[in-house]
Formats: C-alpha cells, structure tokens, sequence
C-alpha cells in the first residue's frame, strides 16, 4: 500500500465513523504567542479544548503538517542519525468533543490497525497510564479493561507520567493517554527480547505509531498554595541540574486536578511511521514519503544511497529537510535572522552543509527538490504545487548566500580542537554559522563548543539581559459569567461592554493589564493590521486602552492600569481619528495589491503587510526590482481607483468555496474556518478574503503615494506607501522645499535646466581643484626628494607637511616610493585640519626587515591621540591632536636611531 492510499484511508474509515474531515492548519501560527510552528495535531483545535471556541462538528479527523525542531520538543539533533526522526511530519487524528470516548478512540484505532492495514496483531503493544501517588493520579482502569478485550495483559504495558499522561500547559486540560507500539524486528530478534522490554527504550524497531490522549480533569492552582507566582520564582531563581523534576514535583503541590464537565479525545498518529510500519521497511526513509526525494539526490550526485553511514546521514537530512524549509515557506514564513523565520534558516543551512562536505554540492542544489516535492504532494497540500517557482527561487537564493561563506568558515574551524564561545560567535555573525550548525561539525570532528560562552556573547550583541526580557504573565481572573467574547467594531465604534476576565502583565518592572470584554468594538491586531486604542468609562472613571490583540480566539485589551469596579458596565470607544486612517490605509492595502498583479503580473501573492494610522507596508512575491515606471503605473492605477469613489462590497459569513468562486483572494499560510468576510472594490478589480476594517468607499481615502520600494528578502520586494492627511502633509512638504529651492536659484524659469548648470559648474570647478591638488602634491614630494638624506644604508624622508586631502599624502608616498628603492619616509601632516602620520619603506629596505611600518604608525600615533596600521612598508593612522605633529617627528628621530 503506497503512502497516499494509507493517508487516503484513514481519513476514508474515520468519515465513515462520523467524522467531519478538516484541512491542515500552516505550519506557522499567527495569532498564538506561545508556539512558533504547529508541532502537534492539536494545536488548531487549541480554543476547542480551552473553552474560547466551538467547533463545527463534536467528531473530526484531519492530517496536519507539523514541525519540531526547538523547545519541548526538539527532535533535530536525531534527524538523519536515525531512521525515524524529522522536523516536517505528517500527524494524522481523530478527535472528539465532547462526543465519543475511550471505548470508541480504542476500539476504532485496533480496528484500523488490524482489519483495515492488516498490521499483525501479535506485533502490536499498548500502554495504558499506571497512575502517579506524587501527583494523586489514579491509574487508568477504564483504558486497561477495554484493551484487555483485544489484546492479552502480558502485551499491556502500564506508562509513567511522562509517557503515558499528557497535559497542554501548566494549568488546563489534561489526561492519560493511551499508546499503541509496533515491533518491527524480524523474527529471530523477536525470539530473542520480548518487544514488550524494548517500548519506549529508543529501539529504532520497536516504535511508537499512536497516541490515544484522554482529556478528562483540568489542573486549577490550589487556592491555598502560592499559585503562579511561585512557579514563575521557581522559573527564575532555581539553578540546580534536576531543575525538571523540581519544577514538576513544586507544580504538583501548587495545584489540584477536577474532572473536566466534557470529555474530549485527542489523537495522533505519526503518518511517516505508520507507513514505515505498512509497508514493511526498517526506516521511514526507505518508504515511498521520501524515496522520490532520495532517488533524485542520488541520482544528481552521483553517490549511491546505503553505500556509505556519512552520505547516507547527508540524503536522510537533506530530504527531511527540504520539506520543513518549503512547506513553512509556502505557509509565509521566510527564512531571517529571529524568531520562526531563523529556524527556517538555521534548518535550510545545516541541509546545505550536509551537501556541500559529503555530497560535493559547491552550488545551489537543495531548491531543485523543490519540483519533486510539489508534484510528490500536489493532491494533499496544493499550496506548495502553488506556488512551486517562488518557494524554489526562495530556497536557491538562500542557498547561493551561504554557500559564499560556508567554505570560509570551515576553513576558519581547521586545525582548532576546541571552540570557544567567541570564535563560535563570530562563526555566527561572520560567517552565518548557527550555534547547532557548530556545534554539529564540532561533534563529527571530535571536539568541543564553548555554548555557554556563545551565549554571553550573543547576549552583548543584543545589549539586553535576559530579566530585562523576562516576562511574568499572572493567571486569568474571571468575572462573572467566562463568555467567549464577541467583536461588533465593523459596524459601532462604541458600544456598553462588561469586563469578563483579566489577567496581570509584569515587564521590565512595569505592571500592565489585559482585560476581556463580553462584547468588542476594539479592532484586534490582525492580518496586518495593528489593533485599536481608545478607552473604556464608566460614570466615576475612565481606563485608556493602549492597544488590542488576539490570543488564540480571545480578544485581549491592554491597560496601564485596573479598573477599580470590575464588576460596572462601561462605554467602550474606539479612538476614530485612529481607526480611519488605518481603514484608509487597509484598503489602499487592497488596491495596491490588485494594481501589482496587473502591472507586473500574476505571480504576486502578498507575504506580509503593516498597516496603522501613518503608513502602509506591503511585502510581496517578485525577484527583482521595480522599475520608476512601473511603480509610477502602479500609484497612478491606485489613485484612478480613489477618483472613482468605489462603494465597498462586504459580505459575511460567506461559505469558503463560494468566496473562491467569487475571485477572492485567499493567502497562503492563513487558516480560513468555513464561513469568510469577503472585501471588494469591483468585482473585476479587487475581491479579497479579509477581516480587517475598510473604508465605505474608495474616494474616502483621497490620495496615495508610495514612498519606498525596496528588497526584505530572497524574492519578496517592500513598498511603503502613506495616504489621505499623511499624504497631503508629504506633498506639502515636498513642494514648500521645492518653494525654497526655487527661491535659492532666484526664481529661474526652467528650475531643471538651472539645476543642471549648477552642476555642471560645481563639476568643472571641482576638477580644477583637483588639477590644483595635484600640482601642489607634485611640488611637496619634489620638494622632499630634494631634502633626503642618505644615512645607515637608506634614504630617510622626515618631515611635517600639509596637505589638501588624504589621497594627496597617499599619493605622494607611492611617488617616493617609486623613486628611492631605499626609501625610509616619516610624514607628520596636516590634511585639511586633521593631524594624520604616514610611513612608508622602499622595496629594497623593506626586504631587510630591518623596520615594519605598521609597528612604526602605531607608536608615533601616541603622539596625536589616535591610532592606525597597515602593511609592512606601508601604514597610516589618524588621530585628533593637530599640536602632536612636532612631537611624532621628534619621536620618529629616536625610533630610527
């Protein structure tokens, strides 16, 4: 059975048993602060479990992209070594809200397994939670008496905490959770260990495929003990080496467990394994997900697969790899230097040293898997088929950046046998060297890294410390009824609203709160634009709203301060001013976006935006510059559009397909639920899926005007654009200095001609000084020629001059040069104001070594408060004391004897 019937047939069984079957979420999250990838099936269905969403059906099944290679959980350092890690996997689930439980999930999974992919029962192991006395967890009777319904007890295996309970957070959902193994030895290595020793030991054959995860208590702080403050103590202050386990046993005494009033059902079963496991191989890799990928590397260059441990390790990681760096990239995140967009790098360059030591890849190589990948998965994730050209040119350009210091840097790494923590960073910064990327060829070489050392000096760099960073975030405090809160500012501006939760911020030694209403006018940060600030009032005070953000689904107010009555009704308003320059700027966001499909092709697909209440910023899909022309055509086709005063199109709650019929635009790496907000400003114009806010009508904006256009990254251009006062107030500006120009060339009729007579004089006169400058130069080096004395085998040149400029001095230093192969020249001159000292050695002295100008400079510019070097028979150095010059000469005198 091929990988796509597998994956086609799980979804297949579980529609059958009633379950709705969703697309896969990006891989990069948006709107959720504390992952920076999708690393598990569950994490789009975050709200569901938490309470602040409900989902449109009570049983789903899915498969979702994940990516795991920071954090909790960090499988890079395996990933290639072994036969059964990688970033990018497939999870495939099924889930329950609130419907079915542990009779159905187990029943279903053995018959999957066994009936459907005919997996033999006698290789399969399950485990059940055996229950932890520290934390008053019981042990998971329910789970244990089904499985004995198909399997025998001796093949029941009873988990610990850590494999067998699982928990979302420090506080919130939780439960035990219920594995199925595989054992995939022969059978002689059956005979000789029971499968049932080797579960969860790391046996690369004997691996886990799913995971039954039973939500059914929620963990609450124990409102006798500290709560959070003591764990956030505990999170800064503690310094021992079991700081996991100490951590672990101090939040089981800070909290308590109650059951959950739904139960709920979380599965995942790695879709890279299970094929494994079908199709009868020992590695993932040997299974048709990735054999595509390593045939085509082999094949380019020239090393068979399984011929050799370190090639074979280089193909595993490159394969693994390029699917991580090209899904996160066709989801919107671009390879940089911070956050998500580093760990895209950091993946895409340990890919591109693999290659480039063991397979002999000197050129861009790893974007050309690209195509593979594509067609590979053109029916499961089209978003990668795509945008297949753009993620490649994406991949190449970052490839061809590191590979023009790649080779330098591990020359740089020859012949040390160990690494500090300084020259770790300045393989970092120099060479673009990330720490794991060291760290691994250090390994492969026998020595060690200096990783704490790199760490202090990362930390200079950014000028920080890290409890400036710290960030201490107190629980959520309910008020009332813990309704989901509703967003009503598309149509008022001011509403009566009640605060329904808040919750402490504490950052850099300043508190700050965050407030929940029932119902919102305030405009959350979103699709790039920023949120709204105003304030909320009630009759005896008024709290000012600095800004409004999304968590997950929640609606999070930012406040300097309290509320003193939490419990009163408030008026809720929305700074106006605010919110209509940044709706002006949104929907010329649209129009722009429109305009650079059809000025400069189909091709352009937006890869980020900023839009406030002062300017615009757009980012998208193009590989080179624009033109002056084209971004003229492009402003001119957006003001025509003002001008014609389009009436805005909003439709909500649109069925997702037939907002797609409609033309609109959907973007790659937003997750869209199955009703969307449609945006259009003529149908055969500009038809948009989005839930920002926007003008009625195009005329409202009233003028555009880019300012900027530029490169942010491999492939994505910027413009920065300003409309409506922003843009009035530039164009004012820019004519009163047109206006002052004007009056400065005394009013010309043809202000450019003048302009360009003026600098057409300025050139001929700064040529004749130069001619000047150079006459000058001529007379002081044949005036030092004259003065040179022959003494102890050279022709020593000593003296103070002043010069017009530094390339004069340069200049005249050469000549003499070229003039006495003996030459010993010490200059002490002014350049123009600045004190400056020259020394400069003739070939046939300098092959004595008898003086080294640079040592030389070095000394005599003690004398003028500066410093410099250079080459042996060559150095300058400045400095800022003009009165030292008689004193370096007098200094040079002593040197020389």
């Amino acid at each position: 059975m091929d990988s796509g019937s597998i994956r086609r047939k799980f979804l297949e069984f579980f529609e059958k048993k009633g379950h709705t079957i969703v697309p896969s979420a990006p891989l990069v999250l948006k709107n959720d602060p504390t992952l920076l990838f999708t690393n598990s099936g569950m994490v789009q269905f975050k709200d569901f479990f938490l309470g602040n969403a409900t989902p449109k059906s009570s049983r789903i099944a899915d498969t979702q992209k994940c990516l795991r290679v920071s954090g909790k959980h960090n499988d890079l350092e395996e990933v290639g070594i072994d036969t059964y890690h990688h970033t990018m996997f497939e999870m495939l689930g099924n889930w329950s809200f609130g419907d079915y439980f542990k009779k159905e999930a187990l029943a279903w999974a053995w018959e999957l397994l066994t009936e459907e992919y005919k997996l033999p029962k006698d290789r399969l192991y399950v485990s059940v939670f055996g229950g932890d006395k520290d934390d008053n967890l019981p042990f998971d009777q329910e789970a244990f008496d089904i499985w004995k319904s198909f399997v025998s007890e001796d093949r029941i295996i009873l988990g610990n905490k850590k494999d067998n309970f699982w928990e979302m957070a420090d506080l919130g959902p939780c439960g035990p959770c219920s594995e199925i193994h595989v054992d995939l030895r022969s059978e002689e290595e059956r005979k000789k260990i029971p499968g049932k020793d080797l579960v969860n030991n790391d046996h690369p054959q004997v691996i886990e495929i799913w995971n039954n995860v039973f939500m059914e208590f929620e963990r609450y702080w124990n409102p006798e003990k500290g709560g959070a403050g003591e764990l956030v103590k505990f999170d800064l202050e503690y310094k021992g080496d079991d700081k996991k386990v100490a951590r672990e046993r101090l939040r089981s005494k800070l909290t308590l467990l109650k059951p959950l009033p739904n139960k709920n059902v979380d599965t995942g079963m790695g879709f890279e394994r299970l094929c494994m496991a079908i199709q009868n191989k020992t590695s993932n890799y040997d299974t048709d997900v990735f054999t595509p990928l390593l045939d085509f590397i082999s094949q380019t260059s020239g090393i068979k697969y399984k011929a050799d441990e370190k090639t074979d390790i280089a193909m595993r990681v490159i394969a693994d790899h390029v699917r991580a760096v090209a899904f996160a990239i066709a989801d919107g995140q671009l390879p940089s230097n911070t956050g998500a967009g580093y760990v895209i790098r950091r993946i895409l360059r340990r890919a591109v040293r693999y290659g480039f030591t063991f397979l002999n890849f000197k050129e861009p190589f790893i974007y050309k898997l690209v195509p593979v990948l594509a067609n590979q998965l053109r029916d499961v994730f089209t978003e990668l088929k795509a945008q297949e050209d753009y993620v490649g040119k994406v991949i190449f350009e970052e490839e061809a950046s590191f590979l023009r210091t790649l080779e330098k840097g591990l020359k740089r790494m020859e012949g040390l046998q160990a690494i500090t923590g300084e020259q770790a960073f300045e393989l970092y910064d120099t060479y673009g060297f990330p720490l794991d990327l060291t760290s691994l060829i250090a390994r492969e070489r026998g020595f060690s890294v200096d990783e704490e050392g790199f760490r202090v000096e990362m930390e200079k760099q950014k000028s920080r410390s890290k409890a400036a960073a710290a960030k201490e975030t107190g629980d959520w405090v309910i008020i009332g009824d813990d309704v989901k809160s509703e967003f009503i500012g598309y149509d008022h501006l001011e509403a009566e609203v009640k605060i329904t939760k808040y919750r402490k911020l504490k950052q850099k030694n300043k508190e700050l709160y965050q407030l929940v209403f029932d119902r919102t006018p305030f405009y959350a940060e979103s699709g790039g634009q920023v949120g709204d600030t105003g304030y909320i009032a009630s009759a005896n005070e008024k709290v000012y709203i600095t800004d409004t953000k999304k968590e997950n689904e929640l609606i999070v107010h930012s406040a300097d301060q309290l509320p003193e009555n939490l419990s009163t009704a408030f008026t809720a308003v929305v700074d106006k001013h605010k919110r209509q320059l940044s709706m002006d700027n949104h929907s010329a966001t649209h129009l722009l976006h429109a305009a650079l499909r059809t000025v400069l092709g189909k091709h352009v697909e937006q890869k980020g935006s900023l839009v406030n209440d002062k300017i615009l910023r757009f980012d998208f899909s193009h590989f080179a510059a624009m033109t002056p022309e084209e971004i003229q055509k492009v402003e001119d086709m957006v003001n025509a559009k003002i001008r014609e005063d389009i009436h805005l199109d909003e439709k909500r709650n649109v069925p997702i397909d037939q907002a797609k019929a409609l033309g609109a635009m959907a973007l790659f790496g937003e997750k869209y639920g199955d009703f969307v907000r449609v945006i259009t400003f003529d149908p055969k114009y500009s038809v948009e899926l989005c839930g920002g806010t926007h003008v009625k009508s195009t005329g409202n904006i009233g003028l555009f005007k880019i300012v900027s256009e530029s490169s942010v990254a491999a492939g994505v251009r910027r413009i920065e654009a300003i409309t409506a006062e922003n843009a009035e107030q530039f164009v004012r500006t820019e004519i009163a200095l047109l206006d002052e120009v004007r009056a400065l060339l005394k009013n010309p009729k043809d202000l450019l001609a003048s302009l360009k007579n003026l600098s057409e004089e300025k050139h001929a006169l700064e040529k004749k000084i130069e001619a000047f400058n150079q006459e000058k130069a001529n007379l002081i080096k044949d005036e030092l020629a004259r003065k040179a004395v022959k003494s102890n085998g050279y022709s020593l040149v000593l003296e103070k001059v002043s010069v017009p400029n530094a390339d004069a001095l340069k200049n005249i230093a050469y000549a003499l040069r070229n003039q006495f192969d003996d030459l010993l020249l010490i200059l002490a001159a002014d350049v123009d104001g600045k004190p400056q000292v020259t020394v400069m050695i003739g070939e046939k002295l300098a092959q004595t070594n008898k003086y080294h100008a640079g040592n030389l400079v070095k000394e005599l510019a003690k004398e003028i408060d500066g410093g410099g070097g250079g080459q042996p028979f060559f150095a300058t150095a400045g400095g800022k004391n003009l009165n030292g010059l008689d004193a370096v000469i007098e200094k040079a005198r002593k040197l020389i004897q």
